[in-house]
């Protein structure tokens, strides 16, 4: 199956929904950028204030019609309420690759159970839709909580990139490599990450 980017797809189980996001959303995570702002504390683009989240949006949908990027909305069924975003980028076709990132979630959704079944839902869907050899994650290597969830939910160190970006409020970044391979998702993390899923409801 080939990547396409240009049809709607939405990713849901029992206790999450993921839709494309649109330019509507806005007032979906309006609350979330006026009130818990450090939520972009570590990210490259911060989504913090309403006009930055204006421009968060308008660059996430930017990124899918140029067919970079595919950015979703994260609904938990459980409290029946939206929970933030995250978003396939830096896609690949001719290579077979992609990125997972741009991820963030308002803070009473962080510790439930959400994330990984987001993470199972859409690596699900890149290695067995539309069939990528590799799924990239990065994270700023002094943010211990995201390398942590990276490595919960099976990927592997690739390597630090040392002094990779600059950072938003000055100074340089190392950036952490982590990936998930097609046949790693196949043969075990698949299983690991099912059985954590059902061990949480």
């Amino acid at each position: 199956m080939t990547i396409n980017l240009s049809a709607d797809h939405i990713l849901e189980n029992e206790n999450v929904l993921l839709r494309p996001l649109l330019a509507s959303d806005f007032e979906n995570l309006l609350e979330f950028s006026e009130k818990e702002q450090d939520l972009w504390k570590f990210s490259l683009l911060t989504a913090a204030g309403k006009e930055n989240m204006k421009q968060y949006l308008q660059t996430a949908l930017d990124g899918r019609s140029q067919k970079k990027e595919y950015p979703f909305i994260v609904y938990d069924k459980r409290k029946n309420s939206y929970a933030g975003s995250t978003r396939f980028y830096d896609i690949l076709p001719d290579y077979k690759t992609l990125q997972l990132g741009f991820t963030w979630y308002g803070k009473q959704f962080q510790g439930t159970g959400l994330n990984k079944n987001c993470k199972y839902l859409l690596l699900e869907f890149a290695f067995e839709k539309w069939q990528v050899e590799r799924v990239e994650f990065r994270a700023d290597n002094d943010n211990a909580r995201s390398i942590a969830a990276m490595k919960s939910i099976g990927c592997k160190i690739d390597g630090v990139l040392r002094s990779n970006m600059p950072k938003r409020d000055g100074g340089r970044r190392d950036s952490i490599i982590l990936s998930i391979l097609n046949h790693e998702w196949k043969n075990e993390v698949k299983e690991m990450l099912g059985s954590k899923l059902k061990s949480k409801n």
